[in-house]
């Protein structure tokens, strides 16, 4: 269960002005709850865990052995909520080195999130002396950048394996219906999992979207989602106690105190890709009407001999968002007789210890340097802290934009640069 802290805060704005909110907090969980604020036919994601499908969920782990067992690699083509969640999730329970351990699972890489050619080449020799399957991620199976890294990759599989060949290795996550990929998946034979209809892109990691390649590097998606369901029980209570209450009213109060940037860091650098499909939930829900919170993300300790600096002197339009772990004292600091580098007097104690006393010590000196810290606590990197870790920023993601007075789940300035592109490339009808 995450446990928010907002002592960092209180300096900031008092306890009474965080109270304040709770009728808002109130009316926003309401409307998450009942679908009826706006976007709500979206909302689908609020009761998941409560009620997963559990015949395509045996399909998926049927799926992740068949890729085991025929693959050194599984190629995931997808962009933005089609392939973050995925690989925030596996870079945090594994390694963000994962595809170097030793391992009996199929290394799992990303494609289809850029045009860069040079990058998509790089890829594909990467996979072409080896067995690979692929799992294209697609609503609709039209968005430029997996579309034309689909075709990459479905061409080479067809040289590899002839077409028959190649369509048993694509398994497809799209819409139930409709589209051109599922159009392509019917016609071509692809295995096939659904985008479900009433869940958003930046809200699936719980669904076939996120737990294919998920359960294809090793991890058990059924703990995912247990986390995920006591995490959802946990915020179920109405009450300013609630702890997803707590991290939107204090983010909404300080907004509206005139802070405009939020720093998410962690001390534990499998959490960095975390801190990607973050930004892009925050971002796409509440960056709208010329508002919202500019999601940025950093990696500690190796960041406070970078960004470290700004944030402790720089403008002070920050708020900063710390995620810690328990975790295990598996190394310790070691005595050396001659102790050139001054470091004996940490000999003996955990390197867990000392990361923890940094985290401290580096949110006393930002608070007293004029930042705001919200500290969000969970247990040790498991996939049901994971699955906990997913729910609660949704939940509260859902809140802090219905009490900012924007709709969470759409995202219109995203098709701004399309038009343009499309436009430039000559695309008929622009």
């Amino acid at each position: 269960m995450v446990k928010t802290d907002i002592s960092g805060v209180v300096p900031f704005i008092s306890e009474d002005k965080l109270l304040s909110l709770s009728g808002e907090a109130l009316r926003a969980h309401e409307l998450l709850e009942s679908g009826a604020g706006a976007g709500g036919e979206y909302t689908g994601w609020v009761r998941l865990p409560e009620s997963p499908d559990r015949a395509e969920l045996l399909r998926i782990k049927r799926a992740a052995e068949r890729i085991k067992n025929d693959s050194d690699t599984l190629v995931v083509i997808g962009i933005g909520g089609s392939y973050l969640g995925a690989r925030a999730a596996i870079e945090l329970l594994k390694s963000p080195e994962h595809n170097l351990l030793k391992g009996d699972t199929p290394k799992v890489i990303f494609a289809g999130n850029n045009l860069s050619g040079a990058h998509l080449g790089r890829m594909m020799d990467f996979v072409s002396d080896g067995d690979f399957c692929v799992n294209v991620v697609s609503k609709s199976g039209t968005t430029t950048e997996p579309a034309v890294a689909f075709r990459l990759f479905r061409e080479l599989l067809e040289k590899k394996y002839g077409r028959a060949g190649a369509s048993r290795r694509i398994y497809a996550t799209t819409d139930r219906s409709r589209g051109a990929l599922r159009m392509m998946a019917d016609s071509a034979g692809y295995e096939t999992f659904v985008v479900p209809d009433d869940i958003g892109g930046r809200y699936s990691v719980l669904t076939a979207v996120g737990l294919l390649p998920i359960a294809v590097a090793g991890l058990d998606v059924e703990r995912i989602l247990e986390g995920a369901l006591h995490e959802r029980r946990a915020l179920s209570g109405k009450t300013a106690e609630n702890e997803a209450w707590r991290f939107a009213m204090a983010r909404q109060a300080l907004y509206r105190a005139g802070k405009k940037v939020e720093v998410l860091a962690c001390f534990e650098p499998e959490f960095r890709f975390m801190g990607e499909w973050w930004k892009q939930l925050f971002g796409e829900s509440e960056g709208k009407n010329g508002g919202g919170l500019f999601p940025a993300s950093v990696e500690y300790t190796a960041d406070l001999h970078s960004m470290g600096q700004y944030i402790q002197d720089g403008e002070r339009t920050l708020v900063e968002t710390f995620v810690s772990f328990e975790s295990p004292e598996r190394l310790r600091v070691p005595e050396d007789a001659g102790n050139l580098d001054g470091l004996n007097y940490l000999a003996g104690r955990s390197l867990s210890e000392v990361n923890r006393i940094a985290l401290e010590a580096t949110k006393e000196a930002h608070v007293k340097g004029g930042v705001p810290c919200i500290e969000l606590k969970t247990g040790a990197i498991t996939e049901e802290t994971l699955g906990a870790l997913v729910y609660f920023f949704e939940f509260a993601c859902g809140l802090s934009a219905y009490m900012q007075g924007v709709n969470p789940f759409d995202q219109p300035g995203v098709e701004e640069y399309k038009r343009n592109m499309f436009r430039l490339l000559g695309k008929p009808g622009f």
